[in-house]
């Protein structure tokens, strides 16, 4: 063999290791969660009735659907730190899934990788069995800035979800609440700094839940 076809051997075996890197990170960068995966998360459980289990009082339940009603077209920044922090007691026994959604450096702008995980939250909201209930988009922050820096950032990323969904899906406004928390509510509190903090919480407030 020349010493061209040696060359030329070698760089075509370069080049298709070099491929095979590429497709195999491409791979395994591809973690984008599914809409299928985002409907299970939110999806809520049937009330049932038993005789001996605790019974939920009717009169919260009613006390907790008119609260959601009265968030429903509200803007982001009309909601005052008792509102939101109600909204977390609530849907901290709701369906909820967070959701790794990045927005540009200081900006609320979403980053092009995480779109794709945006349009699977629009495709699962879409679904029939989803359609009918109130969700709550939390935005989040990590701990590096300001508090009233954070708060209003985390507020700008929530709506942008809300935004791009009801632009993109035609999911009704109504029913898509948004607030943020800044960096007041870490996922890791004991890394507060860590980029994991920064993220999108989406709950289901549940309010179709069927009995049986």
């Amino acid at each position: 063999m020349t010493s061209f076809h040696r060359l030329s051997a070698t760089a075509a075996i370069t080049l298709g290791v070099a491929l095979s890197m590429t497709a195999g990170l491409a791979l395994a960068g591809d973690n984008t969660i599914s809409a299928d995966q985002i409907r299970e998360a939110l999806q809520p459980k049937p009330v049932t009735r038993s005789l001996s289990g605790p019974q939920a009082d009717p009169a919260d339940r009613a006390k907790e659907l008119h609260f959601v009603n009265t968030l429903r077209n509200r803007k982001t920044r009309s909601l005052s730190l008792g509102e939101r922090e109600e909204i977390l007691q609530i849907a901290a026994t709701k369906p909820n899934i967070n959701l790794d959604i990045q927005f540009d450096y200081n900006s609320a702008d979403i980053r092009p990788s995480s779109v794709a995980t945006v349009q699977e939250l629009g495709k699962a909201l879409s679904d029939p069995s989803l359609k009918g209930s109130t969700f709550v988009v939390e935005g989040h922050t990590d701990a590096i800035g300001g508090e009233a820096y954070n708060q209003a950032l985390s507020e700008r990323r929530a709506d942008t979800i809300k935004r791009y969904l009801v632009e993109k899906f035609g999911i009704a406004g109504s029913d898509l609440v948004t607030v943020g928390y800044g960096k007041d509510k870490p996922k890791d509190p004991s890394a507060p700094m860590d980029p994991t903090n920064r993220r999108v919480q989406v709950v289901n407030m549940d309010t179709k839940t069927a009995s049986k």
